[in-house]
């Protein structure tokens, strides 16, 4: 079976102009193009995918968020932490990128946007201060109040420290060795008037804040996650209706409409494959989605006008979608 139906996301070929060390574990790559082109614009929030070479057939597709300056069209910075559980793609950028190296680049895309508000907090824990970086700098370019509350193992693993000095008065940096973990009862004990929390960081982090913020006012929350959330529930059978292609396929159990649409000769656009990136974000014709993704909220949920083919699936026997 097969479609002449083509999706495509933007793809280029970049050059690594620098790799710099930004904290222990912790390097940023600075990318541009290598005839001095613009790249595409971007919006606090956004990230982009590295696309590795491996030794099999499938390439290493990793996601970063963009961490420079959203005015400068010459480069774009991402910050990557090594982790000690790592599935090849920081492992690759630490060991074996270096300055003048060409990488592919999809995107970028923004499922993280900083929505206009008088007053923001945010909350910062490790790696995750990268899409808060320029966060911050579109809330001072805006005259927004507001805070940062930044949190690591210790100083040494801060990184970009230095871009925030400038900002003492508005930044509370709480390095775990030296003042113990975040006290996130007392920093969100109460809700402040007009004010949207945004906090990257690892799951831990995610869950204390979301557990500690639940008395505030809905859509105060804003929240990036880094791995898949188990947000749904038994795995059933069920009939995909691909309504452009003019196929229906059967879903089982154990496989995604992803996977299903691929095995089939469809051409579909996956990423994370974990329900993180919303590279697979596809438009829902009819029937109900159970949403098993990190990237559409509450109310975006509720629409079911969208869902994350990687791991979403159906409510019921039968859903329709836009492919």
């Amino acid at each position: 079976m097969a479609t002449d139906m083509v999706l495509h996301e933007l793809e280029l070929e970049v050059e690594v102009r620098s790799v710099v060390r930004e904290a222990e574990g912790v390097v940023s790559l600075t990318l541009a193009l290598d005839d001095g082109r613009a790249l595409p614009p971007w919006t606090p929030g956004a990230h982009i995918d590295l696309i590795l070479p491996t030794d099999g057939d499938e390439p290493l597709v990793r996601q970063y968020s963009l961490c420079g300056d959203t005015r400068d069209r010459g480069t774009w910075q991402v910050g990557i932490l090594r982790t000690p559980d790592s599935r090849g793609g920081s492992e690759y950028v630490h060991d074996r990128i270096a300055a003048g190296d060409t990488v592919r680049v999809r995107g970028p895309r923004n499922h993280f946007t900083l929505v206009p508000s008088r007053k923001y907090l945010f909350i910062g824990g490790g790696i995750g201060i990268t899409p808060l970086l320029p966060m911050i700098a579109e809330a001072a370019g805006a005259g927004a109040d507001w805070t940062l509350v930044y949190g690591g193992r210790s100083r040494g693993s801060m990184a970009f420290l230095p871009r925030l000095a400038d900002h003492a008065d508005r930044v509370r940096l709480m390095p775990e060795d030296e003042v113990g973990r975040l006290d996130l009862g007392a920093i969100l004990s109460t809700p402040t008037p007009d004010t949207l929390i945004y906090c990257c960081g690892p799951e831990g982090l995610l869950d204390a804040v979301e557990a500690a913020s639940s008395n505030w006012p809905a859509g105060s929350l804003h929240l990036e996650r880094f791995s898949a959330k188990n947000t749904g529930g038994e795995n059933t059978e069920f009939d995909v209706i691909l309504e452009r292609s003019g196929v229906t396929l059967t879903v089982p159990a154990d496989k995604s409409i992803y996977q299903v649409c691929k095995d089939n000769g469809i051409a579909v656009l996956g990423s994370c494959l974990e329900g993180i990136c919303g590279t697979c974000e596809t438009d829902i014709v009819d029937g109900e989605a159970d949403h098993r993704d990190v990237v559409l909220d509450d109310d975006e949920r509720a629409a079911n006008t969208s869902l994350m083919i990687c791991v979403s699936r159906c409510r019921g026997r039968e859903l329709t979608l836009d492919l």
